[in-house]
């Protein structure tokens, strides 16, 4: 890639419209990213800056992912003042963390004054205090101030996400003087979606949609206006508790207040957005017995350790579940078919279960299993379970018939599947919610509990069946 014909080239503003990002499956190019690797090996900072300027900040994130660890850091120096840091908040955790640790404090400070506060708040809190106090040491009095107010609220709650630049306007103004103020100050939101009206001490007064603004006449009191009854959230309220809030209500915009009802800040759908794609992830990962801060860009001794714990405790139910064998280890040695067949009896309670216990963790999360509907949905369950049961015994009976020969080995591992599909439907939705009632996380610790139960329960009713029905010793 010759260097000046590609400065000449991204000049014209013309480069990526020849070089596209990505591919018809909104994909990276290989390419885009060889030709950007070239570049940093190459210090063409003049291209590299006339990119990156031209690049959303999710578009930037993806390309510092692809590109190799030692030019990931080069490219943010290279680009200088033309880097939007904000892109970092698009990264992995640790690619993040590997960036901020090699770039100079001074560095990441200049990057965190162009940030809008709820993203340098982001970008901030997964560095220690040590690392935090060296950049915001280098930051002005007023701009530490608001990020470590912002800081000092609880990690996931609303004080942490809210982004601390709105509008607020004394009630007793008009509509023209509203106007006018918002177009003279320079250092207005970036976005935002209405103004607020706050006394003297910052207190709450209410919100006026810029809509209901725009459609008024100047001389309009903005008092007339105002909607008192505007949903608002404190800074202690937990972030999924506001995106929920958000989903129910239609919100693009809620303002936050602090424990004495003062205007402390504003969060937008966009922060509610991430919210939802953080908790989404994370429940999936508990789910999975993974932990929630597992990236793919960890390398292999992060994520062995990472899983270990949870493999280790999998296995004590395993041996849990396996010692139930060995309560019929005469059973089994009489009649081989029943050490065959009953896995399969375990397996499908198993599935069963994880169907029942996907939904109920889901509906625990979202509130919509609760108190009011406990009943009608174990009930429900148990009654899907028991008809599921029904036709599988029948499937499973009769393969076991075809299979063996033995009539009546169809009976037993028919009834043992009914019963161990009625338990495990109503294991998973139980357990989930005995869990959440002890303030456990029904996301983390429901799978191997109903695992072991349906493992547990599928072993000995087929055995105990199978013993009482053939009088095995």
């Amino acid at each position: 890639m010759a260097q000046a014909t590609d400065v000449a080239e991204a000049a014209d503003a013309s480069w990526l419209d020849r070089h596209p990002m990505r591919d018809d499956n909104g994909g990276i190019r290989h390419e885009f990213v060889a030709d950007m690797a070239r570049a940093v090996q190459a210090g063409d900072a003049a291209f590299l800056r006339s990119i990156v300027a031209e690049l959303h900040e999710a578009d930037l994130g993806d390309l510092i992912e692809a590109l190799e660890p030692d030019d990931r850091v080069s490219l943010v120096e290279l680009t200088g003042a033309d880097f939007d840091f904000s892109a970092l908040n698009e990264v992995d955790d640790s690619v993040r963390e590997e960036i901020l640790e090699e770039l100079e404090p001074e560095t990441v400070a200049e990057g965190v004054r162009e940030l809008e506060s709820d993203d340098a708040v982001e970008l901030l809190e997964g560095l220690d205090e040590e690392d935090q106090e060296e950049i915001l040491d280098r930051l002005s009095p007023s701009e530490r101030d608001a990020l470590e107010r912002s800081l000092d609220y609880p990690e996931n709650s609303a004080g942490r996400r809210m982004q601390t630049e709105f509008i607020a306007v004394p009630p007793d103004w008009t509509v023209g003087q509203a106007i006018d103020y918002m177009r003279d100050t320079p250092d207005l939101p970036d976005r935002f979606y209405e103004i607020y009206s706050v006394d003297g001490a910052q207190h709450w007064q209410g919100a006026v949609s810029l809509d209901v603004l725009l459609r008024s006449r100047r001389p309009v009191p903005l008092a007339d206006l105002i909607d008192e009854d505007r949903r608002r959230v404190s800074v202690m309220d937990d972030q999924e508790e506001v995106a929920r809030l958000f989903g129910k209500y239609n919100l693009v915009a809620a303002p936050v207040v602090d424990t004495e009802n003062r205007l402390v800040g504003v969060i937008t759908i966009d922060d509610v957005v991430d919210v939802i794609e953080e908790e989404a992830d994370e429940d999936l990962k508990a789910l999975g017995g993974v932990t929630s801060g597992e990236e793919l860009s960890d390398d292999v001794w992060t994520i062995a350790r990472g899983r270990f714990n949870w493999l280790l405790v999998n296995l004590a139910t395993a041996f849990l579940a396996s010692s139930v064998l060995g309560l019929f280890e005469g059973q089994l040695e009489q009649m081989v078919a029943l050490a065959v067949l009953a896995p399969i009896v375990a397996s499908q309670g198993g599935n069963a279960a994880t169907q029942t216990m996907t939904v109920a963790v889901r509906a625990l999360a979202t509130r919509e299993l609760g108190p009011h509907n406990a009943r009608r949905v174990v009930l429900r369950e148990g009654l899907v379970g028991l008809v599921n049961g029904l036709a599988f015994a029948v499937i499973a009976g009769v393969a076991a018939v075809a299979w063996f020969k033995i009539p009546a080995l169809g009976v037993v591992i028919g009834l043992a599947m009914l019963c161990n599909l009625v338990f495990g439907a109503l294991g998973g939705i139980l357990i989930p919610m005995v869990l959440e009632r002890v303030r456990a996380d029904p996301a983390v610790a429901s799978g191997t509990f109903v695992t072991t139960v349906t493992d547990v329960v599928g072993f000995f009713s087929f055995l105990g069946i199978a013993t009482l029905w053939f009088g095995l010793k």
